[in-house]
């Protein structure tokens, strides 16, 4: 199940699927809008009195016509995509690569015009003009005139249709490519994993233990990309063991790396092993699927690149900040300690998720775009403002320390970056904060 899904997720990131089907479906539909045609249940079409019907050469230009500028239409429409994720990816991150080849506007208007093109084609084989030789039996016997009406309709109705897909397409690529849009598809979909995640509110610390038991490793190398947690559920309840993970979503593994680790193994054997391996699928990059980490580090990144000299834009940078924030009080509203199961009471769930507290986020996220902050006074001053924020949502005193601790340790490393008014404007803001910190 776990490489099926991997399969299922390449395949809603790639170009190729929804045209594929697409062409697929219009080559059905002209088979069978042809035969209706040939078999007289297109006839009603002769009593429309503002439907003029076509002729052979008409059809057959307009078929032309629609075939044509389609394939041209696709072609444009390819260029321009693979344009704007070269230039988001070279902006904002090659992370984010993966966000626009998962676009369903973008894969939906390639599939659009690729379809009316195969089934304008199709049914231009079929037009055929008065007295046309018969190409079975007698040559010389020729045949009525055939353009079929109600398919020709179709082609018509499908080339509106492109059209309309033309004028969204062009509308949606630069609006994708925004960089507000950008961050807000990013945040949505983290704080959505989140609550996914992590449904229940705040009860106790997360229980920071190293793994125990026998090992079970893995025999290929690559990022984990997605795990199958219902069938190492069903194989710990089968064999009657528990199961603590060695490894989450997101991780590289080579051979010899503990993936899970068996804390009663008296039933196990070498094919019970594989059959534990075969629920991690690996691939040779990070994918956001059941990885929220991935989803962090592209805010992070996107951040760090906006303050980099080379770029210089801090108000990127603040947006990227205000959607961490964000993140962080979900976060910090939540039980973070993992298990699978469903059970009440976690320690009759046969599975232990690899648990990361409040801390590793905060450092993971904060933590990670501070070095870039540190150096620009305007993103330092909204961190300071973002930290204080986030913690208001926070009730634990724990977790509430480690927000402190972080507007301290930027604090810190802006005295090492700044002078002069700068570092006055951000030891104000750092007063203030430390300020609404200790209410």
């Amino acid at each position: 199940m776990a490489k099926l899904k991997k399969f299922w997720n390449e395949i809603n990131a790639s170009y190729w699927f929804y045209p594929a089907l697409f062409s697929i479906v219009a080559v059905l539909l002209a088979i069978v809008s042809v035969w209706l045609d040939r078999n007289g249940y297109a006839d009603f079409l002769h009593n429309i009195s503002w439907l003029e019907p076509a002729r052979p050469a008409g059809a057959s230009n307009m078929l032309t016509v629609i075939a044509g500028s389609m394939i041209g239409t696709a072609s444009t429409v390819f260029s321009i995509t693979i344009a704007a994720v070269a230039y988001a990816s070279g902006n904002y991150g090659p992370r984010l690569l993966t966000n626009f080849m998962e676009n369903k506007g973008n894969q939906l208007s390639l599939a659009v015009f690729i379809g009316t093109f195969v089934y304008a084609i199709s049914v231009l084989r079929v037009v055929r003009v008065e007295d046309e030789a018969s190409i079975f039996g007698d040559q010389t016997e020729t045949l009525p005139a055939f353009v079929p009406q109600l398919s020709l309709l179709l082609a018509f109705a499908a080339m509106a249709v492109s059209v309309m897909t033309l004028v969204y397409f062009l509308n949606h690529i630069p609006a994708s490519i925004r960089i507000n849009s950008v961050l807000k598809g990013i945040g949505d979909r983290l704080i959505n994993d989140i609550r996914r995640d992590f449904d229940k509110p705040m009860k106790k610390r997360v229980r920071m233990k190293a793994p125990e038991g026998r090992a079970v490793t893995a025999k290929k190398t690559g990022y984990v990309q997605i795990i199958d947690f219902e069938r190492l559920d069903r194989i710990a309840h089968k064999v009657g063991g528990r199961l603590q993970l060695g490894v989450r979503s997101g991780d590289f593994v080579h051979p010899a790396v503990p993936l899970v680790y068996w804390t009663d193994d008296d039933m196990l054997d070498d094919l019970r092993d594989e059959d534990i391996r075969e629920c991690f699928a690996l691939g040779g990059m990070r994918t956001p699927n059941q990885d929220l980490h991935f989803l962090i580090d592209e805010l992070v990144e996107i951040g760090l690149r906006a303050l980099s000299p080379g770029i210089n834009d801090p108000f990127t940078a603040i947006s990227a900040l205000h959607w961490l924030g964000a993140a962080t009080a979900e976060l910090g509203q939540r039980e973070l300690s993992r298990a699978f199961g469903g059970a009440e009471n976690d320690d009759e769930d046969r599975i232990d998720l690899l648990g990361d507290d409040f801390a590793h986020y905060v450092h993971r996220g904060f933590g990670s775009v501070r070095p870039g902050v540190a150096t620009n006074p305007n993103a330092a001053v909204v961190m300071f403002e973002v930290l204080y924020h986030t913690s208001s949502t926070i009730t634990d005193a724990s977790r509430h320390h480690v927000l402190a601790r972080e507007g301290e340790q930027l604090w810190r490393q802006t005295q090492e970056h700044m002078s002069g008014p700068d570092i006055e404007w951000v030891e104000s803001a750092y007063r203030k904060f430390e300020k609404d910190m200790a209410r």
